[in-house]
């Protein structure tokens, strides 16, 4: 792109037909996401093909701290890109670029806090994720997370990034960078696993240096000419030294991804009592190893389902910067088809996924365990995942719906809808019905917290849209 068309990249978002715009930012969006759920998707394939069930299981013990990460690169990321999209939208590009150079501060002071405070601490860490003491899935736990953690800023500068290099009017750039990663991870992986013969280290330094391929290039694209604001602090010593930060400015990134941060805390935390219940009623519905066993069903499950679900958030990055530049330029009518348009593809995808879940599970496990499969998890895991998919048709609606409130400037609203299905309803779903019904009443929580989650979110969804409806009238002098 030439330097004279930078300005249309941001400005096209209020006057391009908003159907195509949706498209255009949505389809790279969406591959992306679904290339990005690759990372640890191949990981679980390889690891679940070439080690053993323990291995997966331990991946399983890792995923409420590895969502941890994701939360606060989320709160950073999509804060700024939140705030940038406003901005630009309002016409205040110094304002954006400021917010652009603040979140790649936040993003890596993060990074190495996280990084050192749970290298320091890993083993205490990992003992109450949920794994007995002494069992295999936490020793295949340690030694893969231990590796992980060395690569953890380049997951969130580059992760971050993304949204704010999609916010700009790039959803191309954003979309190669996750092309780089995960297609360098898929090769890597075989390559360290069965070559090399590293298990489930192998699988975790595949990870992180495919993290990295992907931080450097979306960063490239960040301080070039080509981007409408640029990362300018390293431009000279002088901008360095003259880079304030600023309180107001992390706050309002802060406000501005707080949803979706706390929506994946939570998630970390409904995933540990998961890993908990699944340990203690699967080692006693299962058999010998059935804690192990249950974790490693849970494992493929999330996978499938997160597989399913990540077109969706593609759908809400692509539509972000429509939404964010449309309200914040106050055209409220091309705001409400933009979010008509997004629910309904979200929707279609949903369904989709459902029926392939529902019709062919055992299809779909068979990819995460060896040849000669384990009879216990091969038994266990196409049950749960028809039970888990039940309420996944509405799933699409409550996701594109709850992060609608975040990009017009209420997020407030949309960390109540997301700590509602998360733990307003989950967790008292997983702690209840396990107890009643033990492993199969902790796979049977999650369906009825999707449907509690659909019903609140589609009554308050209703009322925000005929109140965009009336303002976009009255903007309009009471005509369509």
């Amino acid at each position: 792109m030439s330097v004279t068309a930078q300005p249309n990249a941001a400005n096209r978002l209020g006057t391009d037909p908003v159907g195509r715009l949706l498209l255009q930012f949505s389809i790279p969006a969406i591959t992306g996401m679904i290339v990005n759920a690759l990372y640890n998707l191949v990981d679980r394939v390889w690891v679940g093909r070439g080690v053993n069930a323990a291995a997966l299981g331990g991946l399983s013990l890792v995923l409420p701290l590895m969502t941890i990460s994701m939360a606060f690169s989320m709160l950073f990321g999509i804060g700024a890109a939140n705030l940038i999209s406003m901005r630009l939208g309002q016409g205040r590009k110094a304002e954006a670029q400021n917010a652009l150079n603040h979140c790649f501060f936040l993003l890596t002071g993060a990074g190495i806090f996280l990084m050192i405070l749970e290298l320091i601490w890993l083993d205490p860490i990992l003992l109450r994720m949920g794994a007995e003491a002494g069992s295999a899935a936490l020793g295949y736990a340690r030694n893969y997370y231990r590796i992980i953690l060395y690569g953890q800023v380049f997951l969130m500068v580059g992760f971050g990034f993304s949204h704010c290099t999609r916010a700009q009017g790039f959803p191309t750039i954003t979309m190669l960078s996750m092309f780089i990663g995960a297609g360098l991870n898929m090769i890597l992986d075989p390559i360290f696993i069965f070559c090399f013969k590293l298990g489930v280290e192998g699988a975790a330094w595949a990870t992180i240096i495919s993290q990295f391929a992907a931080m450097a290039w979306i960063l490239s694209f960040n301080f070039s000419k080509k981007a409408v604001i640029r990362l300018t602090f390293f431009s000279s010593f002088k901008a360095l030294r003259n880079f304030r930060p600023s309180a107001k400015i992390v706050l309002d990134i802060m406000s501005f991804g707080s949803s979706q941060f706390l929506l994946q805390f939570a998630m970390s935390m409904v995933q540990l009592l998961f890993n908990m219940s699944l340990g203690w009623y699967g080692a006693g519905a299962l058999g010998e190893n059935g804690g192990d066993i249950a974790l490693a069903g849970l494992n493929i499950n999330l996978s499938v389902t997160m597989l399913i679900l990540m077109p969706i958030f593609g759908i809400n990055q692509g539509a972000q910067p429509i939404l964010g530049f449309n309200y914040g330029a106050k055209q409220y009518g091309r705001v409400r088809k933009a979010f008509l348009l997004a629910i309904a593809g979200a929707t279609a995808i949903c369904v989709a996924g459902f029926i392939l879940g529902e019709l062919f599970p055992h299809f779909l496990v068979s990819f995460f365990t060896p040849p000669e499969g384990d009879s216990v998890l091969l038994a266990f895991a196409p049950v749960a995942m028809r039970i888990i998919m039940i309420a996944l048709p509405v799933n699409g609606f409550t996701i594109v719906a709850t992060n609608f409130f975040v990009v017009t400037g209420r997020p407030r609203t949309s960390i109540f809808l997301s700590m509602l299905r998360q733990c307003l309803v989950l967790i008292p779903c997983l702690l209840i019905f396990g107890k009643l019904w033990g492993l199969w009443g902790v796979v049977a929580a999650t369906p009825v917290a999707d449907a509690a989650a659909f019903i609140c979110t589609g009554t308050m969804i209703l009322m925000e849209l005929r109140k965009l409806k009336a303002d976009h009238d009255r903007r309009n002098g009471g005509h369509r």
